[in-house]
Order: C-alpha cells, then sequence, then structure tokens
C-alpha cells in the first residue's frame, strides 16, 4: 500500500513515494509538463502508479496564507480530479503552504549549490508534503 505525493508547478511536477507501510515519504523525481501546452505528465505518473502499485495520491494544495484558493490552487484541484478521473485512485489535497520554502532551507542547510537545489526543489516539496499527510494519518 504505498501513497504518492505530488508537488505540481506549472513546469515541473515533483514526485514522493511511501514506503510500503506508509511510515516514510522519498522523493522519487522530478517531471517536466507544459501547463500552458496541456501537457501535464499524466502518461509518466500513470507508468509509476502502475509500477509502485500506489492506491493513494495526495497533491499539494497551494494556499494563499489567508487560506484562500488563488489560481495555483485551482491548477492544483485539477491536476487531482484529473488523476481520480483517469486512474480511478482517491487522492487527497494537501495544504502546502511553505512547503517549497521549508525544502529550500533544508537544502539550503545541507550546503547543495543552487544548480543543484533548482533540480530537486519540487522533489523535496513533494516529499515534505507527503511526510505531513502521513504523519497527519498515524
Amino acid at each position: 500500500m504505498r501513497i504518492m505525493g505530488l508537488d505540481v508547478g506549472s513546469k515541473t511536477v515533483g514526485i514522493a513515494l511511501s514506503d510500503e507501510l506508509g511510515w516514510t515519504a522519498q522523493g522519487l523525481e522530478t517531471i517536466k509538463i507544459n501547463e500552458e501546452e496541456n501537457q501535464y505528465g499524466f502518461e509518466q505518473i500513470g507508468e509509476l502508479l502502475k509500477e509502485y502499485q500506489v492506491t493513494k495520491v495526495v497533491v499539494g494544495l497551494p494556499k494563499n496564507m489567508n487560506g484562500t484558493i488563488g489560481p495555483r490552487g485551482e491548477a492544483s484541484k485539477f491536476y487531482a480530479s484529473e488523476l481520480e478521473r483517469l486512474f480511478g485512485l482517491p487522492t487527497v489535497l494537501w495544504d502546502e503552504r511553505l512547503t517549497t520554502m521549508a525544502a529550500e532551507r533544508v537544502l539550503l542547510e545541507a550546503d547543495v549549490s543552487r544548480k543543484k537545489r533548482k533540480k530537486v526543489i519540487d522533489k523535496m516539496a513533494a516529499v515534505l508534503i507527503l511526510q505531513g499527510y502521513l504523519d497527519s494519518i498515524k
């Protein structure tokens, strides 16, 4: 029973995966998408869902600091609903406020170069989203 966590942006999707017991989240990869051209990476995600036998997907929901949903939040809601429609898996929207900043802080403290941070920031944010969800259900 694995759970996938996603940090959905307009150009990339960070992907994390739980261990089989659902205790810890590990970064898997970052895929490139192009929202403007309706290229969302659903085929690649479908392959990963099947390969890892994922039973649920947690999608980060970026809310404004006052709790309202802006354009990025609406895009995440669309992404989650498309995942449910295409793959028939339950999706959970998880408040991801400040996860990208937290991921950046972790990478800075680990002295990761700016170039390398840019490559892994979305995957790290997906890990924080998924781990937050996993911790909440324990």
